[in-house]
């Protein structure tokens, strides 16, 4: 059954050019095989609709015979994966019989149509590990100050007997004589537009250019073991719950590629003395109705330690005092919150009569 073009798109058969590319390039993104949840077969189909529908010639010849129209352009049909195929000559298009196609008002799409249809613009594609996601506990004050942590991480590794390039220790090591140590391999395809040649990875070498006289006994040629390691990570001052610290490289390590990034999901429990409102730092403080009256100089606890706070005669309940950059540091700029203490006056359930005389007297 014919696919509705417009259908694969989403949009209407009154859609102007602008909304075409807007719907295939958000299409385009979401289903693009290199993320986790792309769909090559879905991705050839948007492009497919979008190669038709974006040129105004093609679209009219499309709107008058639907898709039978590409058969009468020759044996087989027209390979719209051709265009992508092939982007990655000069200016992200290619010539052919004096016929240019540009891909260059598609920005960061062309990149995609290359890495996804063997262009050869970025070069060879470099496998990439998995990111490794942890959550690790910290106590207030280490939040507050920042602190080192070692994490101990169960997970693919670099295998150590042939520290990742995959051949046993001592075994030769020499160019694949299928591209001649380039990785890539060069295929003549014939189109419409004639012969066109397109570069593809290896498929003896999977694109590292080497072969191996015997394979690695520990990892099998793979380059990776399942291990465990210790990774050192720094927790900078001022860090809050749910906030991540990214480690570029310290994930799991791809066969022949490059690793993955590890994530560190911070979790910081909550302090019996103090709480925490952005940068500063909230404490409570219960005084004597004498010490609120008459006034007073008062030790208090902050996360740098004891402080004199000064309590001054006439305080009323409730009153804030406000101890200047006494609180958080600023994550990862200059600066550090403040420390707030709550006076709380406490009122005596009784009073006596002493005590009942000297208050009638101070009104």
């Amino acid at each position: 059954m014919a696919k509705d073009y417009y259908e694969v798109l989403g949009v209407n058969k009154s859609a102007t050019q602008d909304e075409v590319k807007k719907a295939f390039r958000k299409l385009a993104h979401e289903h693009h095989p290199d993320k986790g949840n792309g769909n090559a077969d879905k991705f050839k189909e948007i492009n497919e609709a979008y190669q038709t529908l974006n040129n105004p010639q093609k679209r009219k010849q499309y709107d008058q015979f639907g898709q039978s129209f590409g058969g009468a352009q020759g044996s087989g049909g027209f390979n719209y994966q051709d265009f992508a195929r092939a982007q990655g000559g000069q200016g992200g298009g290619f010539s052919q019989s004096n016929v240019h196609f540009d891909f260059s008002d598609m920005g960061d799409l062309g990149d995609m149509f290359g890495s996804f249809f063997g262009g050869s613009r970025g070069g060879t594609r470099t496998a990439r590990g998995s990111d490794v996601q942890v959550e690790i506990n910290i106590d207030f004050e280490e939040a507050v100050f920042g602190v080192e942590k070692i994490i101990d991480l169960t997970k693919r590794v670099t295998c150590d007997k042939c520290s990742g390039n995959g051949a046993e220790p001592g075994s030769k090591i020499s160019d694949c004589k299928t591209c001649g140590g380039s990785g890539r391999v060069v295929r003549a395809q014939q189109t419409i537009l004639g012969n066109i040649q397109t570069q593809a990875t290896c498929p003896d070498c999977q694109g590292e250019g080497k072969k191996y006289e015997k394979k690695c006994s520990q990892c099998h040629g793979t380059g990776i073991v399942h291990g465990s390691e210790k990774i050192k990570v720094q927790i900078p001052a001022g860090i809050e719950t749910d906030q991540s610290i990214k480690l570029s490289g310290k994930g799991e390590p791809a066969p022949k590629g490059v690793a993955g990034d590890l994530y560190i999901n911070i979790n910081v429990s909550s302090s019996r003395k103090f709480t925490r409102v952005r940068n500063d730092i909230l404490s409570g403080l219960n005084i004597s109705l004498k010490q609120a009256i008459l006034g007073d100089k008062i030790e208090i606890e902050t996360v740098d330690g004891p402080v004199s706070l000064k309590i001054p005669a006439g305080t009323q309940s409730h009153t804030d005092f406000r101890l200047k950059s006494k609180g958080v540091p600023y994550l990862r700029s200059r600066g550090r919150g403040d420390h707030i203490v709550k006076v709380v006056v406490d009122i005596p359930r009784s009073v006596s009569r002493k005590q009942k005389k000297f208050l009638d007297e101070m009104e």
